[in-house]
């Protein structure tokens, strides 16, 4: 597991980090959102110990970073694809990283079959397309077989097949029992493949929780009602803290009230109903409302 304490980071009197506590858990994908300046690449490099927390902690499976007898092997991280030295073929990248652990060399034959990346690993660095450095970052992260991942923004760079593979491989890795964490903005390929969520927002923690209670929880989803008496059922929706759009003759959107609530509404005041559709929150919906307040640049 992945164990934060509250974990903080100052720089000068800027505090990019504020007690973050949380646990990511193995099997499954955790999301870690935010918004631009929210702390997330912060939190990820004190937890592979590339940045030394102000105070607080964070640990992989009890341990410091820098405490782990062969980090390689417990923790794959890819925080940033470029740092590759341009003169330098992507395997002999993974021969240099093998030889600290005492990796195979058939070890990397398997990572580099399994990114993609196997007909172009005798290029040159220099001439990788960003989404090919992403693919050999990851098969980097893997050489080690770690129990732990953590990817910044891993389809960054990549074409919709790719972003198709990562998706795959992410739950593959967390079905097999993996701790798993991954970034990302975009909120559709969180909603397909994370089953948990951390979201945080000027370094501070927001919500940890699954995606469908996080939808549930916010509660921005939206009621199409259609009606012959549109506008006295307006009035009372409104009364009761309801928000209404008109669309069409008729037919109108409310946001604030459930459907079942409308339709008692409608009851009580004796008002026909010949439409009540929910339209469920979507995941970026919900990370917009619960981050409104968080967001660094507006």
């Amino acid at each position: 597991m992945i164990e934060l304490d509250a974990l903080t980071k100052r720089y000068g009197g800027t505090v990019a980090v504020d007690g973050l506590t949380f646990t990511v858990k193995p099997g499954r994908v955790t999301g870690f959102l935010g918004p631009n300046g929210a702390g997330k690449s912060t939190t990820m490099r004190m937890i592979v110990g590339l940045d030394r927390p102000t105070s607080g902690s964070a640990a992989v499976d009890g341990k410091p970073y820098a405490a782990l007898d062969a980090p390689l092997r417990a923790v794959g991280a890819v925080l940033d694809a470029a740092p590759l030295h341009k003169g330098r073929s992507g395997h002999a990248h993974l021969e240099f990283l093998a030889a600290t652990h005492g990796i195979p060399r058939s070890r990397i034959t398997e990572v580099l079959e399994l990114v993609g990346m196997a007909g172009a690993a005798k290029r040159r660095a220099g001439g990788y397309s960003l989404g090919m450095s992403q693919r050999l970052g990851i098969a980097a992260a893997l050489l080690g077989d770690p129990g732990v991942v953590i990817l910044d923004e891993p389809v960054n760079g990549l074409d919709p097949d790719g972003v198709l593979w990562i998706r795959t491989l992410l739950r593959d890795l967390a079905q097999e029992g993996r701790t798993v964490l991954v970034s990302s903005h975009l909120m559709s390929e969180m909603a397909v493949t994370a089953d948990h969520l951390l979201i945080i927002g000027r370094g501070r923690l927001l919500a940890d929780t699954g995606l469908e209670d996080l939808i549930d929880r916010v509660q921005v989803g939206t009621v199409l009602v259609r009606s012959p008496d549109a506008t006295p059922l307006r009035d009372a929706l409104v009364r009761n803290g309801a928000t209404v759009t008109a669309d069409d003759p008729g037919t109108a959107t409310v946001r604030g009230l459930t459907a079942a609530e409308i339709g008692e509404i409608a009851n009580r005041e004796s008002l026909a109903l010949h439409e009540l559709t929910p339209h469920r929150a979507s995941l970026e919906e919900a990370y917009m409302n619960l981050t409104r307040e968080a967001v660094e640049y507006a």
